[in-house]
């Protein structure tokens, strides 16, 4: 029970003490409420500190705990994601009317990626099929075409016989701001011979893919002259990359439709690539 000095004075105050004494009290009175503010003051702040301080602590502990990002992780990675895509592209052009395929057209990007279109003798709807040359014959294309200095250069790749007969190539490059086309039927430059050979390889690897999946569909009884085709190719190192014919050769071995020596051709030849 709260009992003020006021209280306990107060017989005395009723006396007739002197007003010196009644002052006093309130005095006194004023004085402790006073002293429980500022009490209750320095309670407040005190908690205040603590709160501040153990905010500042958990603070630090996350800091410490959270891994060190590199600065520049961020910014280096927004530039790379700017960085525009190459946008050259390439193409290889081959004509001869008088041949069984008269006219093919290759087309790809920096990777490698584009379309193969060829003609057949007597049909004028060309066949038009995606193609995505293999890691290394992308590798000696692009080599043959840095060593041409092909947009930089101006040299004319015919040589001085004249093969016509055999057919002619042509070659282009264009990289957005400049464009050329070269064009020989037979070259004593190295790198653009190398070259059209190059695309060659890649043109009759894409079309003996084409027909040996369409014999399989329609002419089943075609597989086996396909079969010896393909072994041919393979013989004289003309295919741009047998290994990506595994795949194909693989469903062919066990494929029911085609004749039984034509499943067995394509299991040799499977084994012969994987070596």
């Amino acid at each position: 029970m709260k009992i003020s000095l006021c209280s306990l004075c107060a017989p005395l105050c009723l006396c007739g003490e002197s007003t010196r004494r009644r002052v006093h009290h309130r005095d006194t009175e004023s004085a402790q409420s006073f002293t429980e503010e500022a009490l209750a003051s320095t309670l407040i702040a005190a908690l205040l500190i603590l709160g501040s301080a153990t905010f500042s602590f958990a603070q630090n502990q996350t800091k410490r705990n959270d891994r060190p990002q590199p600065a520049n992780s961020t910014s280096t990675q927004r530039e790379e994601n700017k960085k525009p895509a190459d946008p050259t592209r390439y193409s290889y052009e081959f004509t001869q009317p008088q041949f069984v395929i008269r006219h093919i057209l290759i087309e790809h990007d920096a990777l490698g990626r584009g379309k193969i279109s060829f003609e057949r003798k007597g049909e004028d709807t060309p066949i038009v099929e995606p193609i995505e040359l293999s890691t290394s014959a992308l590798g000696r294309i692009f080599g043959l075409w840095a060593e041409l200095h092909f947009l930089d250069s101006n040299e004319n790749y015919q040589a001085s016989k004249n093969f016509a007969h055999l057919g002619t190539y042509k070659v282009g490059m264009d990289d957005g701001k400049r464009h050329r086309i070269a064009e020989f039927n037979w070259s004593d430059n190295k790198q653009a011979w190398s070259l059209a050979n190059e695309y060659r390889r890649v043109s009759d690897q894409a079309i003996l893919i084409f027909e040996i999946k369409l014999a399989r569909e329609m002419q089943p009884l075609n597989a086996p002259q396909l079969m010896k085709v393909k072994e041919t190719y393979l013989l004289l190192v003309d295919l741009s990359h047998p290994n990506q014919l595994l795949p194909l050769l693989k469903d062919l071995r066990t494929d029911e439709h085609i004749p039984l020596i034509a499943r067995n051709h394509a299991d040799r030849l499977l084994k012969k690539i994987e070596k």
